[in-house]
């Protein structure tokens, strides 16, 4: 009659494809280990009412299926030393988003740096130790890569995190 139509389901690991949706015990899984990425599986066990085999085969499991990409600290940036954040949009060529990227990687006091749709093109949140180091990162470092066209930055006085966060 018809064309088959084949599954489209997630094949995790595939380019462009992600893992398969959590399930809600995956789901605990990755909010205890949100708030405390510390803790043995035994008490992550305990915590989501299953047995210590399942929570190592569903913690492998989030790890192989790169759900879970690590765990680290979390660290106060005005008590390590780094006493000025601030966002920085950019404005870069079209088709220089892998070069750029590759650069920013590459300059320190870069937290994280994003892709956009919009009215710019990247989004960067620098963590510096003062004004001047900030000023250097921006005026020396960023729009000294080639491919970025301008740079906006707004200064950050105050932030926190959000407490509906779909993992708390």
């Amino acid at each position: 009659m018809g064309q088959e139509t084949t599954d489209m389901a997630a094949v995790p690991g595939e380019a462009g494809r992600s893992a398969g949706p959590l399930d809600e015990v995956d789901r605990r899984i990755v909010a205890e280990l949100a708030r405390d990425g510390r803790l043995s599986v035994r008490t992550l066990a305990e915590r989501v009412h299953v047995s210590r085999t399942n929570a190592y085969a569903r913690l492998e499991r989030l790890l192989r299926d790169q759900v879970i990409t690590g765990f680290r600290a979390q660290v106060a940036p005005e008590q390590a030393g780094l006493g000025t954040s601030a966002y920085v949009a950019l404005t870069i060529e079209q088709n220089t988003w892998r070069e750029v990227s590759a650069e920013l990687a590459q300059v320190r006091y870069i937290e994280h740096a994003a892709l956009l749709g919009g009215d710019h093109d990247v989004l960067a949140l620098v963590r510096a130790p003062d004004n001047a180091a900030l000023r250097d990162v921006v005026l020396g470092r960023i729009q000294g890569i080639a491919g970025v066209l301008s740079t906006r930055t707004w200064l950050v006085f105050e932030e926190f995190d959000g407490t509906l966060s779909p993992w708390t």
